[in-house]
Formats: structure tokens, C-alpha cells, sequence
């Protein structure tokens, strides 16, 4: 079939930051392609009835384009917006959260200004990345290309933290000299699948996951002793067992190689112990202005009774203990829940009980059982806050609501059914994800 080029103006972003390229054809949706950018554009496939390509030629540039400080942006499916400025990348996302609420809850509603970062870039403290082999059986790492398996290779990530792109390069050869060979997904030949690095932003203190497609290995000892004599930051080493045939990262099954198995960071006024499993804020700068932001929104009292929904290991729940009489934290994962407790015991924290159990069915049992709140904090998944919570959230009518969001859209939709029984106060969007359109 002969390709398929199109000329045509970008008119808008969509919400996952493609270019909507406006042709005689239609609409294109193209990465790499900013509003007011006139270009044409290779059409790659069509999709429930609209069209995706990528940009042919640009004749026309944005004057909020950059130079790219990675040089394989385009081909990883990592970054969208490497080369948007970094004050247009707010923009879109200050009007992504606006367009929603506007759309489904009240037009005349304030959205304040998305809150940035000083320095955009190598921000995370989490790094995940699959290893493979190239055309020359070298070892490789790096991310996905976007809609594939194939692995872009990447020495550098302008998004991670850069003690993890050394550490990276140093496993890559260690695992040279151990002859040790990357996870094959078609012939689930190989034994090492995936590294897994996490950093503390204020202590000096890094974990090592390798993610094995099989339980033992020979040399395994020697291996980390090797790697942590040549990163002397890695404090704690873990291996994480995976022999499924799954596009899932991490197994059950774990063993503590070096180290405590965990490491320490803290937010705001507490410090928090984070394993290779536990969910935690991949981008420690910005999760500070965050909950400074969610706390100072709930204008806690000495008086308050608080609930945590939706806590993970903790974090808000035990940052509010400070200035409140009591907090309750709800989390459906029993291995948060068990973190969320140490992380209590960690900090001293006695006015703080942690429940494990689905957020929906706990909030209907306090509703019938007349439990009295009076705030209450929520920080659900992507597809927000279900019929169950909204209801039994009503019935208790707690006096203040602070919603931390992933997700623009499912957080119009709960608004749109809360904003019935109360007023919204402010709506402020914060970027933890730098670069992406996330």
C-alpha cells in the first residue's frame, strides 16, 4: 500500500500532547507537532476512525519549539514534550485541567496557574528499564518505542535521576563480564529482565532491583559485591524473581542481596522507608509542593478527625498527623498497608490507624455506622473515585474535601457529582511529570 502524505496546520494539542493537524483530508493526530506549526504528515494507521501519522517535513515552526536535549526523543515513547518549552508545556496543562472542568462541572470556575519545577529535568527517582541485545549483541538498555517491543537504546535519560544512568551503564557491563545474557520476550531465553533503580532525594541512600527470569544464578554474590565496590551510592540490593511469560515487571517472589531491602526519603515533616513494591511520588521535588498544597487546603485543626482514602504507605495521612486530632488511612494493598505502619512506627506517629480494604465498601460501612469525619483526603486511581464513595462521601458530609488527581477527566466527573453538596474552593494542577504530557 502506497504511504499516505497530508499538509495541514496544527490547531491544537490532544490530551495525550499529539499535534492535531488540521487537513483537507481530515484531522491528523502527530507527535512532535505544536499548534500554529504548518507540516505534512506520513499517515501510519487509522484508528476508530481517526488518523495517526508522524511528521514528514515541518515547514513552519512554533516559536515555543526548542532544541531537544535528548537526541533519541522523537523515536522513545518516554517524552512527548522535549521539544516544547517548558513554560508552553504549563500552559497545556494548566488548560488540559481547564477544558475538563470547564466542560463537565461549572465554565466560570478559576483554575489557577500549573505549578512547575525550577530545573525540568532529571527529576525522577524511580528508573525502570528493560534490557535486550542489538544487530551486534551488545547489551542495551533503554524504553519501549512507542505502540512496540523494540527497545530504543539509551546511555542518558534527561527525565532520571543521573546517579541511576551510571549505575545503569555500570550493570550493563558486569553483566559483559559475567557473561550473564538480557531476557529474550519471544524465546524467554536470558536471565536478567528489567533494572529497577530508585534514588533518595535527601539521603544518600540508592536500591538496585534486578528483576531474574529465574530463582538462582551462578556468581550472584560476586555480582553485587562487584557493583556495589563500583557504585558506592547503591546502599541496598534486591532481586526480584519473574519467570512468567507476562508483560508485568515485577514477580512475588524477592530476596534482599545487599543492604536493609529498602531505602529512606522524606516529605515535608516525615520520613518514609520505600521498598522495591511500594508506590511512592516519582518526582520528590514537586511531591512537596503537592501535599504543602493538599495540607494547607484542608486547614487542619488540633479537633480534626481526618481520613487518608487511597493512602499508599502513608504519606498524607502521617504528614496531616501533625496538626490534627486523629487520622484514619484506607488502602485496598496489604503490602502498603504493612509499609504505611512501619512508616508510622518510623516517625512516632500514635494518633494515625492504618485499614486495608477497598476505599468504596469502608466509606459505605462508616456511612451506615454514622462515622463522623472532618476532612477528608482522596487520592484515587486514574479512574477516580467510584458511585459507592461519592455516595457514603455524601451522607457523611465531612466539612472539608482535598482531591489530589491523576487524571483531569475522572476528577470533572467526580467534581461534577460533589460540586452538588459542596462549593469548590481552588483547583490547582501541579506538574509531576515534566516533559510528558502527563
Amino acid at each position: 500500500m502506497k504511504e499516505k502524505i497530508v499538509r495541514g496546520k496544527c490547531i491544537d494539542l490532544s490530551f495525550e500532547g499529539k499535534g492535531v493537524l488540521k487537513t483537507e483530508e481530515g484531522i491528523v493526530f502527530a507527535d512532535g507537532l505544536f499548534i500554529g506549526e504548518e507540516a505534512e504528515a506520513k499517515i501510519l494507521y487509522t484508528r476508530n476512525g481517526s488518523n495517526f501519522g508522524k511528521v514528514h517535513r515541518l515547514i513552519t515552526k512554533s516559536p515555543n519549539r526548542i532544541q531537544p536535549l535528548c537526541g533519541v526523543c522523537t523515536a522513545c515513547g518516554g517524552c512527548q514534550f522535549q521539544q516544547l518549552s517548558y513554560e508552553a508545556q504549563l500552559a497545556f496543562k494548566t488548560n488540559k485541567v481547564k477544558s475538563a472542568i470547564h466542560r463537565k462541572v461549572d465554565k466560570n470556575l478559576k483554575i489557577n496557574p500549573c505549578v512547575g519545577m525550577d530545573n525540568p529535568y532529571y527529576y525522577r527517582n524511580k528508573v525502570q528499564v528493560p534490557l535486550g541485545l542489538d544487530n551486534h549483541n551488545h547489551i542495551i538498555s533503554g524504553f519501549y518505542r512507542k505502540n512496540s517491543h523494540e527497545i530504543i537504546p539509551i546511555d542518558t535519560c534527561y527525565i532520571e535521576n543521573e546517579v541511576a544512568n551510571e549505575i545503569l551503564k555500570v550493570i550493563k557491563k558486569l553483566m559483559r563480564e559475567f557473561k550473564y545474557e538480557p531476557y529474550n520476550e519471544d524465546t524467554r531465553y536470558g536471565l536478567f529482565r528489567h533494572i529497577l533503580i530508585r534514588n533518595s532525594y535527601h539521603f544518600d541512600e540508592v536500591m538496585v532491583t534486578i528483576i531474574t527470569n529465574k530463582d538462582e544464578f551462578k556468581g550472584k554474590n560476586n555480582f553485587v559485591k562487584e557493583l556495589v565496590h563500583r557504585c558506592p551510592k547503591i546502599t541496598t540490593v534486591v532481586q526480584n524473581i519473574n519467570t512468567r511469560d507476562t508483560n508485568v515487571i515485577l514477580g512475588e517472589k524477592q530476596r534482599v542481596l545487599y543492604g536493609p531491602g529498602y531505602i529512606r526519603d522524606s516529605i515535608l515533616t516525615k520520613e518514609f522507608l520505600i521498598s522495591s513494591k511500594s508506590f511512592y511520588q516519582v518526582n520528590p521535588v514537586q511531591v512537596e509542593k503537592l501535599y504543602d498544597l493538599a495540607i494547607k487546603s484542608a486547614e487542619l485543626t488540633k479537633n480534626d478527625r481526618v481520613l487518608d482514602a487511597y493512602c499508599g504507605i502513608g504519606t498524607i495521612g502521617l504528614i496531616a498527623s501533625d496538626c490534627a486530632k486523629d487520622v484514619v488511612g484506607v488502602e485496598v494493598v496489604s503490602d502498603a498497608i504493612k509499609d504505611a505502619k512501619k512508616n508510622a512506627k518510623l516517625n512516632r506517629v500514635e494518633n494515625i490507624a492504618f485499614i486495608c480494604g477497598d476505599a468504596g465498601q469502608i466509606m459505605e460501612q462508616y456511612a451506615q455506622e454514622n462515622k463522623e469525619f472532618d476532612v477528608v483526603f482522596v487520592d484515587p486511581p486514574r479512574k477516580g473515585l467510584d458511585d459507592k464513595f461519592i455516595n457514603s462521601l455524601l451522607k457523611i458530609k465531612p466539612n472539608r474535601v482535598v482531591y489530589v488527581s491523576c487524571e483531569p477527566e475522572s476528577l470533572a466527573d467526580n467534581l461534577s457529582k460533589l460540586a452538588k453538596s459542596y462549593s469548590i474552593k481552588s483547583i490547582t494542577p501541579v506538574d509531576m511529570f515534566p516533559m510528558t504530557a502527563h
